[in-house]
């Protein structure tokens, strides 16, 4: 029985996916530690595997962003990258890569003393950590550990080609793509980070593990052994990395979540009053955008009769309080793995949970992308015919039925294939995969 420890970022978006991971690791007889932040350790305990405190970061999302305890500096940057996605797509991923250091690079002495500690006291196996989490794959880079890779968004997040660079989304949907100088602007940034931060990394490795194999460039270092995605192996994207193993999961939903008494009556009397209901839900941090959650609402209930919507308007409920009404339910959360069998369209942000969790109900839907890798899932939907991409920022209320109605005309006919095909994966059939790999030799270095 393989000792394995998990080790996640304090973000729900990501903790989710890796619990669901943990809790399929576990049903094949893997000894399984979820390492996360202290207010996560109710995700191990519904997985049904064992809680390890570990922060690797400062800054943190514990499900609604805004309502996450924070310290003044992280609040005000967050503040700052909401005022960003206002101003448009480059400007947002401009933003998040000038705050790239402080997130992802935060502390990583204290990371690496931890881990040391951890992997003395535990002697895992193997680790399986968060992609994005670079504090501790440097650490674990260090300490000579096995560990597989979890890609927790893009597939491209795992860098591939000497030209694609992180915080560049390799492709762009076509309401949202930029102007040449625009991109040309954005990718120098990105190359300067990319320097930045390899400087970092080979500095870090000299200080404590000098005889350890170079990291190459930081954003591409990942497992040597496996790279987990939470994300169809669709054909048009870039050829990844050469040497680990590329496990396509599809999707990381948890085949077990039902909804509830008063969720199932909510929808009763929403469909007694509307042909269709809509889910939107822009995502733990962007349901902070209620400008864009109104203009979604007011567009979908005004101008149709026939429409009614569940939004999770996260701290924003209150402020958005006047638009309920016999077809409008509002929350600050909704359970949105249950709620999907059960309605017929999402609006979404583009979110790696969001897509392949629509992707495996066969759910149309209207991707509205802000930031990160949002703007190449939001491509890769409408490449494959499965949602209609619009700028949350040019939105306007009457646009809204016109691209609902364009989900069930042109999009609904593909959702059947996409479903069946993620049907036959998920977190089992990664769990599979990795245990696989975890059996074989470790690779020369």
């Amino acid at each position: 029985m393989p000792r394995i420890v998990i080790i996640s970022p304090p973000f729900f978006s990501h903790a989710r996916p890796l619990s669901v991971l943990a809790a399929a690791l576990r049903a094949r007889g893997a000894e399984v530690h979820f390492a996360c932040s202290p207010a996560f350790a109710g995700m191990a305990e519904q997985a049904g595997v064992r809680f390890v405190p570990l922060a690797v970061t400062r800054n943190a999302n514990t499900g609604v962003a805004e309502a996450t305890e924070q310290d003044a500096v992280e609040a005000a940057r967050l503040g700052e990258f909401f005022d960003a996605t206002r101003r448009g797509a480059v400007a947002a991923l401009t933003t998040q890569a000038r705050h790239r250091r402080a997130d992802m690079l935060a502390d990583p002495d204290t990371v690496f003393g931890e881990l040391r500690v951890l992997d003395e006291r535990l002697r895992p196996d193997w680790y399986v950590v968060d992609q994005l989490s670079y504090a501790a794959t440097l650490a674990l880079h260090c300490l000579r550990a096995r560990y597989a890779t979890f890609c927790p968004g893009h597939p491209t997040y795992v860098l591939g080609g000497t030209d694609s660079w992180f915080g560049v989304p390799y492709d762009w949907p076509a309401a949202l793509r930029p102007d040449t100088r625009l991109l040309a602007d954005l990718t120098a940034v990105a190359r300067d980070n990319d320097r930045a931060f390899t400087a970092l990394f080979e500095e870090f490795v000299r200080d404590k593990a000098p005889h350890a194999p170079a990291v190459g460039r930081a954003f591409a270092l990942t497992s040597p052994d496996a790279v987990v995605y939470s994300y169809p192996h669709l054909p048009w994207l870039p050829e990844p990395q050469a040497g680990p193993r590329h496990v396509y999961a599809g999707h990381m939903a948890d085949p077990a979540e039902q909804l509830d008494g008063q969720w199932s009556r909510r929808l009763r009397r929403l469909r007694g009053r509307a042909d269709k209901v809509v889910l939107v839900a822009l995502g733990t941090f962007l349901a902070a955008r209620d400008d864009v959650l109104r203009t979604v609402v007011s567009g979908a209930v005004r101008h149709d009769d026939r429409t009614a919507v569940v939004v999770a308007a996260g701290e924003r409920t209150a402020a958005l309080a006047d638009l309920a009404g016999d077809r409008v339910v509002l929350a600050p959360s909704v359970p949105q793995q249950a709620l999907l069998p059960h309605v017929d369209a999402m609006v979404h942000h583009g979110g790696n949970n969001s897509f392949t969790e629509c992707l495996r109900s066969g759910v149309p839907a209207l991707v509205l992308p802000f930031s990160s890798d949002q703007f190449a899932i939001a491509r890769d939907a409408e490449r494959a015919g499965v949602g209609v991409v619009r700028d949350p920022n040019r939105l306007a209320p009457q646009d809204v039925p016109t691209a609902l109605a364009a989900l069930h005309a042109t999009v609904r006919p593909n959702m059947a294939r996409w479903a069946s095909e993620l049907g036959a994966r998920g977190p089992h059939y990664a769990a599979a995969h990795l245990l696989a790999t975890m059996n074989r030799p470790a690779p020369v270095h």
